[in-house]
């Protein structure tokens, strides 16, 4: 018999809803349940693809031992971190201050008015490892609020004060140059300089901090910054976080080199990893990195596109009870497919042995260092071409295609799927593929036309055929950013509207009046035990970090001051939390980049269709701009809708019908340009 999770939409909750825990959705209902009873609340955060989550539901929700005594003396909430990132933000906080780490599942024990006096993430069934067991602590908890639940309620008032005082108080700073070199310099002490990437083991791509490198490199011509970029580009791919049987990137590597990824592939993470190896091929020209960046798509496109628009969320790291079962191989697999003399290729190159590198089997990589021809193409000593690696490739997808799949998570969110939008614009703009295009602009309107209420508030969570849950800062900020990147792919000004009323409805929406900066929950959300306003640029950039960017980028596209000016209160109400850690923060310190300047404003005016204005709009989009924007104000009845987006574009037109290009810096103009060898040669300067 299942439990009232039966009835939700979310993976996570239904892959519980046949537990003997009498679980709950977060709902009025569990709440009121356990004032009624007088008793304390057992709150469970995961999401459908967390492997721990799954080894925690097996040991102890799974178990009727557990499930009696959360019955008897709890009500337990079930909550999907996807779906409700509010409610894991509050007591994700609360979880790290009281334990000093996080994670996921995270396990929480409050009092019914939502205030936390224990906190923790994963707990086996009995202690092990070092870790206490899950039925003790139910257990010694049940007895102490029987005996003296005053204590508890003390401390839960207690920790709740603290948390609010912690996270309600930003921080001004004095803004300048030296917060940017400090990430730099706190990057070059972090960087491994043997593979690539920052710190030891777990090692995460975190795409945005190699971004904020690479804009630091293009402004001061700073080498250094450049080199972590390739080197750790290179590494991820080369490494076994990159399936380069399906391609896509897995979450993250536990390992130092790469080699053993956590096998969970994320929408997100393949999203702003496809942008970062886009704008590496726009800096350096290696075709490496297109390529990288068009299989990341392939896999997108190929397995994560809802065949109704939008994109799913992630793919689980398990298949057949065991962690990368899909994923893994053993040479006698591989020449079961490939032959003998194929085989023993596949081998060499991709490091599949006898003793194996996981578990007694392979994940194939090429850490070792296999060598690339200029186009990107692997290129074997012993002559083997490109092309017949890549048939190699390719029959073994085919043949893993008969496995057990791991699972797929099939909700829909707006805020992932909004950096999958920003990725699939940057794609088509710079390597020229119009089905990029094409399927971004389906999902922006799968989102419009589907995740909205009637009255137009965006919702952030779409799963068969329910749409839910007002959408977070993340949702309205990465979708922005999507619709600007999709404006600079196409130059089809809807999409710029649509950015600016949607930037428009989340300042209204987000806005601190009084401190500044964006809450993570709307005004018209439900009110948590605290408002978190997120600056942390963690596996994901933050919502005000990428709102920051948003308003500099419109500001300079509309002429609308208003963005500006915002945008400069947001940095000085933040900028003392990230001078405490500034590489915590390299989103936002991009935004910063682009603040302190000089910026440009490149408008091109022509004929649209025409051979001179697409070759000036096509170079703008390939060169490396991370500190510009461009805008297309073309002739005729289109150029006046541009017009009403910033009047000021009705003096910027072609000169003797030619295509013209108006370039301005730091509060000042050039004189128009038509050549387009010149306009090329001040694009690169």
């Amino acid at each position: 018999m299942g439990n009232r999770l039966e009835k939700e939409k979310s993976p996570y909750l239904l892959q519980h809803a046949n537990n003997p825990v009498d679980w709950y959705p977060w709902s009025g209902e569990a709440f009121d349940e356990a004032k009624r009873r007088n008793c304390p609340i057992f709150l469970s955060v995961g999401y459908s693809t967390c492997h721990w989550c799954h080894v925690m539901e097996r040991e102890s929700f799974e178990d009727e031992e557990v499930a009696a005594i959360l019955n008897h003396n709890f009500v337990s909430i079930k909550v999907d971190r996807e779906e409700r990132p509010d409610i894991d933000h509050v007591y994700m906080s609360v979880c790290q201050a009281m334990t000093g780490q996080g994670g996921w599942p995270l396990t929480i024990l409050m009092t019914p008015e939502k205030k936390p006096f224990y906190a923790g993430t994963y707990f086996p069934k009995h202690e092990r490892w070092g870790r206490t067991g899950l039925i003790d602590i139910l257990i010694l908890i049940s007895e102490k609020w029987r005996q003296d639940p005053d204590m508890l309620l003390k401390m839960a008032d207690k920790v709740s004060d603290s948390i609010f005082a912690k996270e309600t108080v930003d921080q001004v700073g004095k803004l300048d140059d030296e917060i940017l070199s400090g990430a730099f310099h706190q990057a070059r002490e972090l960087f491994d300089q043997e593979y690539g990437g920052f710190g030891t083991a777990p090692k995460f791509p975190a795409p945005h901090n190699l971004a904020f490198l690479l804009g630091y490199w293009k402004r001061r011509g700073e080498g250094e910054a450049l080199k972590m970029v390739t080197q750790t580009l290179d590494s991820m791919y080369r490494g076994g976080i990159y399936d380069h049987v399906g391609f896509g990137f897995s979450r993250y590597a536990t390992d130092k080199n790469w080699l053993t990824p956590h096998f969970e592939k994320m929408l997100y993470d393949n999203a702003l990893l496809a942008l970062i190896y886009i704008e590496g091929f726009q800096a350096t020209g290696r075709p490496l990195y297109a390529r990288v960046a068009k299989e990341i798509f392939t896999y997108v496109l190929r397995d994560m596109a809802s065949p109704a628009g939008g994109f799913y969320t992630a793919e689980d790291a398990d298949s057949e009870g065991e962690e990368g079962r899909f994923y893994v191989w053993t040479p006698a697999e591989v020449k079961n497919v490939l032959g003998d003399q194929d085989g023993e290729i596949y081998c060499r190159l991709f490091d599949i042995t006898a003793p194996g590198n996981f578990e007694g089997r392979n994940i194939p990589n090429l850490i070792a260092g296999a060598p690339f021809n200029d186009a990107g193409e692997l290129t074997p000593e012993t002559g083997e071409t490109a092309d017949h690696i890549g048939s190699l490739r390719e029959r073994l997808f085919q043949a893993r295609k008969k496995r057990v799949p791991p699972y797929k998570d099939d909700k829909v969110l707006t805020a992932w799927n909004g950096l999958m939008v920003a990725a699939l614009a940057k794609g088509a703009a710079v390597l020229g593929e119009d089905v990029y295009q094409q399927e971004a602009e389906r999902a922006v309107e799968f989102i419009f036309q589907k995740m909205r209420r009637t009255d137009g508030r965006l919702l952030a969570r779409y799963r068969d055929g329910e749409s839910a849950y007002p959408a977070y800062l993340d949702d309205y900020a990465f979708l922005s950013w999507g619709l600007l990147e999709l404006y600079g792919a196409t130059f089809d000004v809807a999409y710029l509207e649509r950015a600016r009323e949607l930037t428009r409805e989340m300042i209204d929406l987000f806005w601190d009046e009084e401190g500044g900066g964006f809450f993570f929950y709307g005004r018209d959300a439900e009110k948590l035990i605290f408002r978190p306003k997120e600056i942390y640029d963690g596996a994901l950039p933050s919502g005000n970090s990428v709102a920051l960017q948003n308003l500099l980028r419109l500001a300079l596209l509309t002429g609308d001051q208003s963005f500006a000016d915002l945008a400069e209160r947001q940095v000085k109400t933040f900028t003392g939390n990230i001078l405490e850690h500034p590489w915590g923060g390299t989103h936002f310190l991009a935004g910063v980049e682009l603040m302190l300047g000089p910026a440009r404003r490149i408008v091109v005016a022509g004929e649209a269709g025409k051979a001179d204005t697409m070759a000036m709009l096509k170079a703008v989009q390939q060169t490396y701009l991370p500190h510009a924007v461009v805008i297309f104000n073309p002739a005729g009845e289109a150029g006046r809708q541009v017009e009403r987006v910033d009047p000021s574009l009705s003096d910027q037109l072609g000169v003797d019908g030619r295509a013209t290009a108006y370039i301005c810096q730091d509060f000042a103009c050039r004189e128009p340009v038509t050549d387009y060898q010149q306009f090329v040669k001040i694009l690169q300067q």
